[in-house]
Formats: C-alpha cells, sequence, structure tokens
C-alpha cells in the first residue's frame, strides 16, 4: 500500500494529542512510556514519538514499560500488554 492512499484515507482524521508533563517531571518518562504505547495501538507510533522525543524500544523507557505490561496483563488489558511486550522486545535488540 502506499503512502500516499494511506495519507490520503487520514484526511479529516485529527493529529493525536500526547498531554505529556513538563520534561523536567518525574512522571515524564511514565507518561512518554504511555503515549508511545497509545500512539503505537492507535496507528500513531511516529507521532508518539516526536512528542515525547523517545524511539519505540527507548531502553530507557524500559522498566516504566515493564510496570505498564504487568498492570496491562492484571487487568487482562491484553492489547496493552501485547504492544508493551513488543516494545520490550524492541528495547532489547537495541
Amino acid at each position: 500500500m502506499s503512502r500516499a492512499f494511506v495519507n490520503e484515507d487520514a484526511q479529516g482524521v485529527p493529529e493525536p494529542d500526547f498531554s505529556l508533563p513538563d520534561r523536567e517531571s518525574d512522571y515524564y518518562d511514565e507518561a512518554a512510556a504511555w503515549a508511545l504505547i497509545q500512539g503505537a495501538d492507535a496507528g500513531y507510533t511516529k507521532e508518539a514519538e516526536l512528542a515525547t522525543g523517545y524511539r519505540w524500544g527507548e531502553l530507557r523507557l524500559a522498566a516504566e514499560v515493564e510496570k505498564i505490561r504487568e498492570e496491562a496483563e492484571a487487568d487482562d488489558r491484553l492489547r496493552v500488554a501485547q504492544l508493551a511486550r513488543r516494545f520490550l522486545r524492541a528495547a532489547e535488540r537495541g
């Protein structure tokens, strides 16, 4: 599928708004981890990367994503747990 075709289909769909605390906040990495997971779930991985300043699989966020995975598995949020596992695999490959 060409990129032009994908972009054409996306017309009229608003860009995601990733609400993040200030980068100096103690909670920034947690919020960034969530933004990357939620962005990936909605098909906006690149936008989440741009918003957070972190790439998918960023090793620095592995501990935060591991917490997300554990909570998601405990709450049967299978899609979130799946995405968290994918993130962690990407982090291992570095």
